[in-house]
């Protein structure tokens, strides 16, 4: 992974000392046919042991992409071009060795993919997913690894852990299928979890229980988790800080109630005013963010919600505005990456 300064428009903070995670300017760019596709543009942010971080965009935003950067799941290569410093525990990902990296999964990082209908091996025993991790990373003997399988299948909340144990993926629901995923994601004592949209193809009552299960286990087990969605709903809740991604860039990063009570970017503030809301009247027209997102092979000189925003000057089509901090100490520590933010002026009046 190289190192290259970050993009005109991000202003990444120096590495926290006593963070867990110090993701400082992480790019992540694909090569096609027609050129570099930057997915993830100079990305910064830092996490803290226990602590819950909500990454929330629309799909295409590069929320997963980063996400499976901050892993090391995508690394240089033939077709991809990783630059930042990804730092976990002290030790720098990207500058790992593939060994070193398969050492790192599953005990200091571990993440739950998508889809629980795709994420597991049909042809495996529900155990044997589980037990062939922990003998690949823990080392104990088949028996005490088989035994373990069946306690974490229990400490997530399946009944009859024993039977399911020795049942195929195909012969459970997409809940307790989910609800593997995440006991193999636990089952070498990570600290920090990355949930990539866990509840996506299950119905809102599962995706509650599952939600419940992963904040639980995040508390009980001091662990740091990252949060990926598309929901705003999702992250409201349960997570302690939120970035908010728009076309591969960090436009908002603050406390999740300043974000949601005060956003300060109008990306921000136009998504969770799309969000029903049960105080709205009856068949009351939502608010809608006109146009589309950037074509990121060739993305806007300046802002890049610039061409969808409303508050909008020249100078925001030419300039990209930097990560800084909110004007004022009511949200302080709040960062954000526009020209016009939302409540500066009524802040810098008070």
């Amino acid at each position: 992974m190289t190192t290259t300064p970050p993009p005109d428009g991000t202003a990444p903070a120096g590495p926290d000392a006593s963070a867990l995670l110090n993701a400082t300017g992480v790019r992540t760019a694909f090569h096609t046919p027609r050129g570099p596709v930057q997915a993830v543009d100079g990305v910064s942010l830092s996490l803290s042991e226990g602590e819950t971080l909500g990454i929330v965009g629309e799909s295409g935003s590069g929320k997963s992409v980063l996400g499976r950067t901050l892993m090391g799941l995508i690394t240089d290569g033939p077709g991809t071009t990783v630059s930042g410093t990804v730092l976990l525990g002290g030790k720098d990902v990207h500058a790992l060795s593939p060994s070193g990296r398969r050492a790192l999964w599953g005990t200091e990082v571990a993440m739950v993919f998508q889809d629980p209908m795709t994420s597991l091996n049909p042809v495996k025993k529900v155990g044997t997913h589980l037990s062939e991790s922990l003998r690949a990373h823990l080392g104990p003997s088949r028996a005490e690894a088989r035994d373990r399988a069946v306690d974490l299948l229990r400490q997530v909340g399946i009944p009859e852990p024993a039977r399911r144990a020795r049942q195929y993926p195909h012969e459970l629901s997409g809940g307790m299928r989910q609800r593997v995923v995440i006991a193999m994601a636990l089952a070498c004592g990570p600290r920090l979890l990355i949930a990539d949209e866990p509840t996506t193809a299950l119905d809102v009552t599962v995706q509650k229980q599952i939600l419940d299960l992963l904040q639980s286990l995040a508390r009980d087990l001091r662990m740091a988790t990252i949060l990926i969605s598309h929901d705003l709903a999702t992250v409201a809740g349960r997570t302690d800080r939120v970035a908010v991604m728009y076309a591969g860039r960090l436009v908002e990063y603050a406390s999740t109630e300043a974000v949601f009570e005060r956003p300060r970017h109008p990306y921000s503030s136009a998504l969770i005013a799309s969000v029903p809301r049960l105080d709205l009247p009856p068949h009351t027209l939502l608010p809608t963010i006109e146009g589309r997102p950037p074509n990121l092979l060739h993305p806007p000189p300046g802002c890049r919600f610039a061409p969808r925003c409303s508050l909008a000057t020249d100078h925001c089509t030419t300039e990209p505005p930097p990560l800084t901090g909110y004007d004022g100490d009511r949200d302080a520590g709040g960062l954000v990456a526009c020209h016009h933010p939302l409540g500066a002026v009524e802040e810098a009046a008070v």
